[in-house]
């Protein structure tokens, strides 16, 4: 009994070792979209992480971006994206760039928010404050080069 417990101990950490990175951890990258709709664009930075770069590996997308409770916009892609490397984050702030993991699709935060089922993919930098506009409008996302 006592060496399951031990186990149970060492191998997260184990585990954790052998993926080279804490999930959690984000580096931003050179890796830059844009987000238009209703004649408004958002820019975001997006972080060094497996998911991020299979979204950014997806653009350009036309999308459609629609109000979820109230505190994001969601915008549903067109095929899961890889959960390699995802893992808990803390420091969750307004203007984040997530992906749901049960519906696979974009969270876009304006306010505050706290879910297991997310990786964050970046930060929004510039434009965020069209998040508040209320309703459901056609999203051009793509790369800035």
């Amino acid at each position: 009994m006592l060496g399951a417990v031990l186990a149970t101990a060492v191998l997260p950490r184990l585990a954790y070792g052998q993926q080279g990175r804490d999930p959690a951890s984000q580096e931003l990258t050179e890796m830059r979209i844009s987000m238009t709709f209703d004649g408004r664009t958002m820019t975001a930075t997006l972080y060094d992480n497996p998911s991020a770069r299979d979204f950014f590996s997806m653009l350009p997308l036309d999308l459609t971006i629609e109000d979820f409770s109230n505190n994001e916009k969601i915008a549903h892609l067109p095929r899961k994206l890889t959960e390699e490397g995802s893992g808990p984050f803390g420091n969750e702030r307004p203007y984040d760039l997530c992906y749901f993991i049960p519906w696979g699709n974009l969270a876009m935060f304006y306010a505050d928010y706290r879910h297991p089922g997310l990786i964050r993919l970046g930060r929004f930098d510039e434009g965020y404050e069209a998040l508040h506009v209320r309703g459901e409008f056609p999203l051009r996302v793509e790369a800035i080069s």
